[in-house]
């Protein structure tokens, strides 16, 4: 979890560096160039994601069932190889040694380590349990997100296999295919485990044994292994294949007018839970969901889709996504499970509250801007006036400067929230090394107090 919460330090840093070269051409180029950072981002940002709903799983089985892992071994060997990985992908980008895809632009043999230490979570996860039978929700969530990440990273490497990659149309498709169902896959990990800590601190288990709550689960499984086809609408491919995609799309309706349904409840709770730190975070997500799951479904309209496609729009829905609700699920849950992790010391949770609002705030404005970015864009793509790329990128100059600045604010506010979390780990870790306290002696996991 703490590797988890420096990766998306860096990721932030990442980003806004990406973001003043955007807008200054040629900043810090002959160290750091575009097609560097670029990689360096997204793949701070991935593991920042995957890490963390790693870590939140290991720790709320553990929770769940009462017991300690099946084998800490092979938590440390999976955490090892992770922390071996990661670094020699990091290096590489550095040193402009490329040779993937998108995701993961690193060459295919780093991605060997990470395929052994998935291997290994998904045996200490389904070697924890007795048996599976009568297991609330968040449990097949978990088994489900953990089989779909592994399959379908396993799919983003069939390019490697001239069958594939010597048909640009196929390889296409199976990439984004693989992408989308892969987001779908450790969604599954998050909203799991963000059920568990909802559960945990409303005190109210029946929930996740629900007939509602496995309504949700299965359409969520069924977007995971069909939704991806909206990525496809501009290959020509199989026409099948976007009609079924398109029908998947619109279930998310069922997923956003239960939102609006219980959005007065979900105002009520905030109104009882509000200052536990936790629980703002899940509200925040709670609205994201929301605005990223309308744009979502605007998106998946065929017709629309047209235009919105290669838009700013595309990244305005992953920034609302990926932001949005995974960070912020995963820094209701971080701050949950390290709060009493290594002492009884509380976590400064001024900062955190002065950071939640920073980061909120900054973060609608830097969505907006995006969205309407996108907007002008598409209408450029789609005009039949000969208007150059140069002069309409002129024109979407000053939301790319709010765009930076709101950025650069939504980070700041990161860092304001993160500080506390990371500065009481880190203490406890000297005191650790100095051999001042026995590990073995403090609590394993954390717990929100109720008073």
């Amino acid at each position: 979890m703490v590797g988890s919460l420096l990766l998306l330090a860096m990721g932030m840093l990442f980003g806004w560096i990406g973001a003043l070269q955007y807008l200054v051409p040629g900043f810090l180029v002959k160290w750091l160039s575009f097609e560097k950072i670029r990689p360096l981002h997204v793949s701070s940002v991935v593991f920042w994601i995957i890490l963390a709903a790693m870590g939140s799983v290991l720790i709320y089985v553990q929770e769940h069932t009462g017991r300690k892992l099946y084998s800490a071994l092979l938590t440390r060997l999976q955490l090892s190889l992770f922390s071996l990985s990661i670094p020699a992908i990091f290096i590489s980008y550095c040193m402009g040694i490329f040779g993937g895809r998108e995701y993961w632009e690193f060459p295919p043999v780093l991605a060997l380590p990470i395929i052994a230490g998935w291997i290994l979570f998904l045996i200490n996860f389904t070697r924890s349990f007795g048996t599976f039978k009568q297991q609330p929700v968040y449990i097949w969530m978990w088994l489900t997100g953990i089989i779909f990440f592994l399959f379908t990273f396993l799919e983003s490497y069939l390019w490697v296999f001239p069958y594939f990659r010597n048909n640009i149309i196929n390889d296409m498709t199976v990439q984004w295919k693989s992408y989308g169902s892969m987001v779908g896959a450790w969604n599954m990990l998050i909203y799991g485990s963000s059920i568990f800590l909802m559960q945990k601190i409303s005190g109210h288990k029946n929930d996740s044994h629900s007939r509602m709550a496995f309504a949700l689960y299965f359409t969520g499984l069924f977007n995971l292994m069909f939704n991806w086809g909206h990525h496809i609408y501009t290959l020509p491919t199989y026409h099948f294949i976007q009609y079924i995609s398109y029908v998947v799309s619109m279930t998310e309706l069922l997923i956003l007018g239960r939102i609006i349904w219980q959005w007065k409840s979900s105002v009520s709770k905030a109104a009882i839970h509000f200052h536990h730190t936790a629980f703002r975070f899940l509200v925040a997500a709670d609205i994201w969901i929301f605005l990223s799951l309308l744009l979502a479904v605007l998106m998946s309209v065929p017709a629309i889709n047209v235009y919105t496609h290669g838009t700013h729009i595309t990244v305005a829905h992953a920034m609302g996504t990926t932001i949005g609700i995974n960070s912020f699920l995963l820094l209701a849950i971080a701050v949950d499970t390290l709060s009493n992790s290594c002492s009884k010391e509380s976590i400064n949770e001024k900062w955190i509250t002065k950071g939640y609002w920073i980061t909120n705030i900054s973060l609608f404005i830097f969505w907006i801007s995006l969205v309407i970015a996108g907007i002008l864009k598409a209408k450029w793509q789609m005009s039949t006036e000969k208007i150059p790329f140069s002069t309409m990128m002129l024109q979407l100059r000053p939301f790319f400067i709010v765009f930076l600045f709101s950025g650069l604010t939504m980070i700041a506010g990161f860092f304001i929230i993160l500080y506390p979390i990371l500065k009481k780990q880190i203490s406890c870790y000297l005191v650790y090394i100095l051999g001042e306290r026995n590990p073995a002696e403090e609590p394993i996991r954390g717990t929100i107090s109720m008073d």
